[in-house]
Parts: C-alpha cells; structure tokens; sequence
C-alpha cells in the first residue's frame, strides 16, 4: 500500500499578530504589529517610531523614538523606551561648510536613579577656536548636570520637547553666541527603578 504523504503545517496559520505598545510615558498607544509564532521570540526586538506620530506636529518628524519590547501579556507587546536619535538629512541640513558643531557626551543619573546618556551639539554660524569649543562643552555640561532633580520622565520630555536644548543654548550664550543646540541623540543606560506608570499606581493603593 501507498505510504500517506504527512500533512504540512501551515506555518502561517500558526502565527498570530501581536499589537507593540509605547510605554505608559508615550501613553501605551499602538505604534506597530508583528506577527510571530512565539511570543518570546519578539521580547528584545527594537522599534523606531517618529515623535511625529505621537504629537502630531510636523516639526517633530526629524525625532526618531526607539523602544525595545520588554514582555508580552496576551497579544500586547509591551515596550520600553531606550533612546531617541535624529534623521541623516535633519543631521545633515544642520552641518554646513565655514561653520563649528561642537558635539557632547553626558550621562546624567536622575531623581529616580535612571541614567541617561546624552549627546547635544551646539552649531555657530563660523569656525570658532579650540578653547572657545572647549567653554561651550563645559557649559553643557553644567547645564545638563542640573536636570538631575528631574525624575525620568520629566527629562525625557524636556528632551524630546526642546526644552533641554533651549536650557543649554542659553548657558553657551555667555560664552560664545551659538546659532542653535539640538539634543541629537539619547540612550537609556540604566532605566528607572520603579517603571513609569507604576509609581502613580502604587500611590493610589
């Protein structure tokens, strides 16, 4: 007799779509779906999203928003925020011939005992000297350094806002007339201890 041919499983059907959340700092919104056979296989996966799409203003489109998803609980990928970075062009438009872009590295450790790695630029309208590029680094530096009383949250916002950049193109006023300052790059080196969202939880028990 014929030897019966196994049936193949269809791969696909035993796939399932999962819905990858923000965190509750960018109100849990849906920002993507995969689909996976697994739920574990997509922890650790990384998103880019534009803050574009979570304020709706077009001026934001230039702040890409990487979150990694930390676990699953039914078909809800939920995530973490570990960064943000800008896009080449918007990079590009900034740096331009005859002109300084002074480029710093802080990591600062918040009230809640996150540490953020931040790179900020400051951009002048010409070459300015070594010693000058020096001042407007330390005075970044500074800058940043007092945003420690923010909670982790608090200085996410203000980064994503403009606010921070705005704090530290003031400070380097003093030294030297900076044309701008961007906040061009973040990453989460330790996140806070007690999550974003649990915290008020915790305070209405």
């Amino acid at each position: 007799m014929p030897k019966r041919r196994r049936k193949k499983k269809d791969k696909w059907k035993a796939k399932e779509w999962y819905n990858i959340l923000s965190p509750q700092l960018f109100d849990k919104r849906k920002i993507a779906e995969t689909l996976a056979n697994d739920p574990e296989k997509i922890v650790g996966r990384t998103i880019e999203t534009s803050y574009h799409d979570f304020t709706d203003d077009i001026s934001k489109s230039h702040l890409k928003l990487i979150f990694k998803i930390s676990e699953v609980k039914g078909l809800d990928a939920h995530t973490k925020f570990i960064g943000h970075s800008m896009t080449t062009d918007y990079l590009r438009r900034m740096t331009r011939k005859n002109r300084s872009k002074i480029d710093g590295v802080y990591d600062i450790k918040t009230r809640d005992e996150s540490i953020l790695r931040i790179k900020p630029s400051a951009m002048t309208n010409r070459r300015i000297q070594s010693s000058l590029k020096s001042a407007i680094r330390k005075a970044m530096g500074d800058a940043i350094s007092k945003t420690s009383e923010n909670n982790f949250e608090d200085l996410v916002k203000e980064m994503l806002d403009g606010k921070l950049g705005w704090r530290l193109y003031k400070a380097c006023q003093s030294i030297y007339p900076v044309k701008r300052v961007e906040i061009c790059k973040s990453e989460v080196i330790i996140p806070p201890k007690i999550e974003v969202g649990k915290e008020e939880a915790e305070e209405t028990k």
